[in-house]
């Protein structure tokens, strides 16, 4: 019998440290303990990135695989940056990974909606499949501490009063 061939499938994953607070359905980073709300973890954290399908934005994937129409297979940054840089030129390319849902899918880069709002998880760690949140928003004075792609991805309020001043 054939062996099995099973390509290497990996999410881009970031470390962050800071406290995730619940304040009802929506949890928020900070670089601090919060005043208010329900804390969930604290300590270092990993963030992943959901891309919005196209017309149904109550579903994300966090893509751990690409396969581009020529062939190529790529996987965690280089997977990313082909799916931001190199992804319109390739709508037939096929994105794998988990949905929000925590469902395994496989869809087309001409399915992702690329300027829609991603979604932002926080996972305990590296080899995590399921987060712990779904971020709405980052509250911390020094965003310099945080990763730039999630700093680009969430939006970011010095204080938990900018945050509810803004909501």
């Amino acid at each position: 019998m054939p062996e099995q061939f099973a390509p290497h499938r990996e999410p881009i994953a970031e470390r962050v440290a800071g406290v995730i607070t619940r304040f009802g359905d929506i949890a928020l980073l900070s670089s601090r303990k919060l005043p208010e709300g329900e804390e969930i973890a604290q300590g270092d954290f990993v963030a992943r990135y959901g891309i919005t399908y196209l017309g149904k934005p109550q579903f994300s994937i966090v893509p751990d695989l690409v396969v581009a129409d020529y062939g190529e297979l790529l996987h965690g940054e280089a997977a990313w940056r082909f799916l931001m840089e190199k992804g319109h030129l390739y709508p037939r390319a096929d994105v794998c990974g988990r949905r929000n849902d925590g469902q395994e899918d496989m869809l087309a880069v001409k399915q992702l909606d690329f300027d829609y709002p991603y979604d932002v998880f926080i996972y305990g760690g590296v080899a995590d499949r399921e987060p712990l949140a779904r971020l709405s928003a980052l509250i911390a004075a020094d965003r310099a501490k945080f990763p730039e792609r999630l700093v680009k991805h969430l939006p970011t309020f010095p204080s938990l009063e900018n945050w509810r001043a803004h909501g």
